[in-house]
């Protein structure tokens, strides 16, 4: 997966103390890509954009 034009974003639902941050790059074409902001050159989760969706749309309601 090539990371190199991927704009990261913090989540909004990302804790603002103590580094509980999870990073969201949305802008890649098919795929959504996750990280943890505490380890920039770590594992990275790559989503399909409706499971993604999917995904947000149920924790928004929890």
């Amino acid at each position: 997966m090539d990371l190199s034009n991927a704009r990261w974003r913090k989540s909004t639902r990302s804790g603002t103390s103590s580094g509980e941050c999870v990073e969201v790059a949305d802008n890649l074409t098919g795929v959504v890509a996750v990280r943890d902001s505490k380890d920039l050159t770590g594992p990275v989760l790559a989503f399909d954009p409706a499971a993604w969706r999917s995904f947000v749309a149920s924790a928004k309601r929890h």
